[in-house]
């Protein structure tokens, strides 16, 4: 019957009745493409084997992953996860054009560490005996503590934008506080964008020291080669102040104008928060990493007629770069026993990015290295508006994560800074705060709790009050 319906639809109107049978041919044969595609991703989700090896990918939220050289030695290295991975190896894939008179072939290629590879059993690789690790690749996959701070303080160039190059700024940031809270210092080495000598940047050296509850300021200012401070930092000069990085110690001198010494940080191993970057709009972008979330300060500082001596305390060290007019932040720090906990969010210019749906962050971490992160963080300030906050509450949570802090102020330091200040009349001019005071943290990571009290920083913004202060530059998001 439906054959013999057929012969009269193809005899009265042929053309119609043969534009829809290849119709419907053409989308049974696109049905079928599409099942045996969907068969093939079924059998390679079920086979790891198939794309490469090993049981578990771990990707980039949008895109590749960044820091894959500190995730695989300090969290993926941890020793608990350690225990349970027999074997972690980067990969990255590319496109190769093979080119020959006017013919170009675009050919996929995927590339690692041969011995790594091998060990998370990539058929392809399985019996390329002739496939050995270089130095490089050694090097690479198992980097010295030492080496992996100097890679996460490398700085960067500046962004081929125009538009917000006047406003770049990159900057190694120290703080540190006597275990009796009667001695604390702020220190910033700055680079800023391009200066009017051609291959030269501008700089300068920033110290606020704060000895029982009265605060002085001393700064430097100064110019560096451009190319010099891309090869060798974090190891660099402003106006004789330096910086230098020999395994996990920093040694800092200094030689400021009415403060001078020298000091060394030496750093905690696995307490470190790899480099993140937030980009906006025609190429906006802003840049943190924490290279030393919990370390031992130990050194003296001549101040005027006055040594001021200081053993073991409290260290911290951050980097953080990017394009900064019109940029606000509130962050915040605080480390106790063995954990070491950070938080932030950036606020973009509006133009650029919506600074309401810019996510917070915060990040716990143990001797043992990374044990708790979340972006689903709140931060509110408590105070009056034109004043320093009487405190802040942070509440993060995640899968693994539910933390409350509650910051009480206790002492804060109010600086004008030009380098953030919006482009009139984008909003009002605001001063940039430093706050010292006592964290109380509740809660817990994974199967720990968290009950206690520590002395801690934090850093907000607050609008200007005319009352003459000076103008500085230089601090911490």
């Amino acid at each position: 019957m439906i054959f013999r319906l057929a012969l009269r639809s193809l005899a009265t109107r042929p053309i119609r009745t043969t534009v829809l049978a290849c119709g419907f041919g053409f989308g049974i044969a696109i049905m079928a493409a599409l099942l045996g595609v969907g068969q093939v991703i079924l059998e390679q989700a079920h086979s790891p084997a198939l794309a490469g090896g090993g049981d578990v990918v771990i990707g980039g939220r949008f895109g590749s992953l960044e820091s894959a050289r500190f995730v695989m030695s300090s969290v993926l290295g941890s020793p608990d996860i350690a225990r349970r991975a027999t074997a972690v190896s980067p990969s990255k894939t590319a496109a190769l054009y093979l080119i020959k008179d006017d013919v170009t072939m675009a050919v996929s290629v995927r590339a690692g560490i041969p011995s790594l590879q091998q060990a998370i059993g990539d058929p392809e690789v399985a019996g390329a005996v002739d496939w050995n690790d270089t130095d490089a690749d050694r090097a690479w996959a198992h980097p010295a503590p030492g080496d992996t701070l100097r890679l996460m303080d490398r700085f960067h160039p500046i962004p081929n934008t125009p538009e917000f190059s006047s406003s770049w700024a990159e900057w190694l940031y120290f703080n540190g506080r006597t275990p009796d809270g009667r001695l604390r210092f702020y220190l910033t080495f700055l680079v800023g964008p391009a200066a009017s000598t051609p291959g030269r940047r501008v700089a300068g050296v920033r110290l606020q020291l704060e000895r029982d509850g009265q605060t002085t300021s001393y700064s430097a200012g100064g110019e560096v080669d451009a190319e010099q401070l891309l090869a060798t930092a974090p190891e660099l000069e402003i106006a004789g102040n330096r910086v230098t990085l020999s395994g996990l110690r920093y040694q800092i001198d200094l030689a400021l104008p009415g403060a001078s010494g020298r000091f060394t940080l030496e750093a905690s191993p696995g307490q470190s928060l790899p480099p993140a970057t937030i980009r906006g709009a025609r190429g906006w972008l802003t840049g943190y990493t924490a290279p030393v979330l919990s370390g031992v300060a130990t050194g003296a500082l001549t101040v005027g007629r006055d040594q001021i001596a200081f053993d073991r305390a409290a260290g911290y060290h951050d980097h953080n770069w990017g394009f900064w007019k019109g940029v606000r932040w509130q962050w915040g720090q605080v480390a106790h026993d063995d954990l070491s906990i950070v938080y932030g969010r950036v606020f973009p210019p509006a133009d650029v990015a919506d600074p309401d749906r810019m996510p917070g962050f915060l990040g716990v971490l143990s001797s043992k290295g990374p044990i708790g992160f979340s972006t689903n963080v709140t931060i509110q300030e408590t105070s009056d508006a034109a004043s320093a906050p009487a405190g802040f509450f942070i509440h993060a949570r995640s899968q693994t994560t539910d933390i409350n802090l509650r910051f009480t102020s206790e002492r804060s330091v109010r600086t004008r800074m030009g380098m953030t200040a919006p482009p009139r009349p984008a909003g009002p001019a605001l001063d940039f705060l430093q706050l010292g005071g006592e964290y109380r943290v509740t809660g817990h990571v994974g199967d720990r709790k968290l009950d206690f009290a520590a002395r801690g920083a934090a850093e907000t913004f607050r609008p200007r009050l005319f009352t003459g202060l000076s103008i500085a530059a230089g601090a911490s998001p």
